[in-house]
């Protein structure tokens, strides 16, 4: 007899995303950025999302069939606030410098980081620039990393 060990993450991630992909209100492709085979959706994180472009507000909910097809290939999850404080550890992140035309607005305009005291518009021209806003939100613990799974806080 043959016995196969998975371990748990994998059979719960196998288990679990078809299910919550199925009762997940993706919204729909009305966004300007819709299938363009990347997730444009901010509630969502990972290398399949357009951070390298930015996030805007207006288009959570808006771009379901990337969104979808992406989180069923693994290459999104749904950003958790809760597991994003877990991996957040400010201490070490590079805030970088306050150059960017929106610091000190007391947003983080900084698209790495995702939360209450994160600007509703995040473009990737603001990476690394908005050092004092960030740092003094992820302290007070109002943002915390958007990638929490597999993006370093470096630049």
């Amino acid at each position: 007899m043959t016995r196969i060990c998975l371990p748990l993450a994998l059979v719960a991630g196998i288990l679990t995303t078809p299910v919550f992909a199925q009762s997940f209100d993706f919204g729909d492709d009305s966004s300007e950025w819709a299938n363009d085979g990347e997730c444009d959706d901010r509630r969502f994180a990972g290398p399949g999302t357009s951070m390298d472009s930015g996030f805007v507000a207006d288009d959570v909910g808006k771009d379901a069939s990337d969104c979808r097809r992406l989180l069923e290939e693994g290459k999104v999850y749904v950003w958790q606030i809760e597991d994003a404080r877990a991996a957040t550890q400010c201490a070490t992140i590079d805030f970088g410098t306050n150059d960017g035309e929106w610091a000190n607005n007391n947003q983080c305009d900084d698209p790495r980081f995702e939360g209450p005291g994160a600007a509703e518009d995040l473009i990737s021209d603001d990476i690394s620039r908005d050092a004092a806003d960030c740092r003094r939100m992820c302290r007070t613990g109002k943002i915390f990393l958007r990638d929490y799974q597999s993006v370093s806080a470096q630049p």
